[in-house]
């Protein structure tokens, strides 16, 4: 792969890839479609996870960066316990991935960090604006939170997320529920079936949670196959399928692609190249093809309505500097993208370039910030932290 160009030059490379690859990209200021409003909170890495939540209950939603919360509208930056900024070619945060929920139902918002893969995962609590450290309360003991992909999934039907991942210490798929009860402060763990499956390595990669046999009941997909889910979702006797669905990815997304009623599995590479869509027979066998080479380390996707038409794009790009520079192609442009899928319309997708210099972290976060009722995007990785408006349509 090419060593990054100067950046004055990235209207021509972006036209470049756009006209090689059928891309739709219309061209704003500096790298950022036109659809898109691009802000920059900071520069500085502080995570790899992002969040949103009403942290101080004034009405607005505020940014989450691993320990650091960023205080809507003029982003001010508040710490929740002692941080500091990290070294993007040097070091790795204390936080991968962030979720903003109210935990202990208190009806203020806390803030959730998934730290290195193989540590346990914890929370803050919400001091309710009075001065001084966030509270730190271990997820689950001794869980040791593997596979580099976890999902925020309400897996049990209550409205509220939890945490989709692998036991590093018992090599199972868990679920990690949120306390059901005001006042309680540790999730409970449930197992999807007995201990050594594949997936659950400190640095697997790639796990999603779907329909994938159309049964009316939601599965656990890996790329290694899928776990058929049960009515009861706490049963622990889930069968495992196993099914090549790909390389090490990221966030694994089950939908119909084509259109055939039969839904399929789309996954990213998490530190190589490409995009995929594996589609299913009338057998439940999976035929990979290619989606998009537009850049290595995809290592989050989620899904989301940009464009308002009803049907969920899916948004993913570069992580920036995955492993501090000594990657195949980390001196390339931290793109940030969206695949609209057309399943009436072969090739059943058009990609869509929204900015060339910010990139993704572990998960990205989708909410709308400014309340126009369009979902926006926002970004921390090791090149920052930013909010991306979204104006298609306007």
């Amino acid at each position: 792969m090419k060593n990054k160009v100067n950046s004055s030059l990235w209207p021509l490379r972006i036209v470049l890839i756009a006209s090689l690859m059928g891309l739709q990209w219309v061209s704003g200021q500096q790298g950022t479609s036109k659809h898109f409003k691009k802000t920059t909170i900071t520069r500085d890495f502080i995570s790899e996870g992002s969040a949103v939540a009403d942290l101080n209950k004034d009405g607005q939603l505020d940014i989450v960066a691993g320990y650091y919360w960023f205080e809507a509208p003029n982003w001010t930056r508040h710490e929740m316990a002692p941080s500091r900024t990290f070294d993007p070619r040097k070091e790795y945060s204390e936080s991968f991935l962030n979720l903003g929920m109210d935990v202990n139902l208190d009806g203020w918002d806390d803030v959730v960090v998934v730290d290195y893969p193989g540590k346990p995962g914890f929370w803050f609590e919400n001091p309710k604006n009075k001065p001084g450290e966030w509270k730190r309360h271990i997820i689950a003991d001794s869980v040791g939170i593997s596979n580099e992909s976890p999902g925020f999934i309400d897996m049990d039907g209550d409205g509220r997320p939890e945490i989709l991942c692998g036991d590093v210490d018992k090599n199972q798929i868990i679920w990690l529920q949120a306390p059901l009860e005001k006042g309680q402060t540790e999730w409970k763990r449930y197992a999807l079936s007995e201990e050594n499956v594949p997936g659950t390595e400190r640095y697997s990669h790639g796990i999603g949670y779907g329909d994938v046999n159309n049964d009316g009941i939601e599965d656990v997909v890996i790329k290694e196959g899928w776990f058929e889910g049960k009515t009861n979702k706490k049963s622990g006797d889930w069968i495992f399928h196993n099914t090549n669905l790909g390389e090490d990815c990221s966030h694994m997304q089950v939908f119909d692609v084509n259109g055939d009623g039969r839904n399929d599995v789309v996954s990213a590479s998490a530190h190589k190249l490409g995009v995929w869509w594996h589609e299913q027979d009338q057998n439940e066998k999976f035929t990979t093809h290619l989606i998009s080479s537009t850049t290595a380390q995809t290592h989050a996707t989620i899904m989301a309505d940009l464009d308002g038409d009803g049907r969920s794009e899916m948004i993913s790009g570069k992580r920036f500097l995955a492993h501090n520079g000594n990657d195949p192609g980390d001196a390339e442009d931290p793109f940030l993208f969206y695949i609209e899928f057309t399943p009436d319309e072969k090739p059943y997708f058009k990609e869509h370039l929204i900015d060339d210099d910010s990139g993704i972290g572990l998960n990205i976060t989708i909410e709308d910030m400014n309340k126009d009722g369009r979902p926006d995007i926002v970004i921390v990785n090791k090149n920052g932290v930013f909010l991306f408006e979204n104006n298609i349509g306007k």
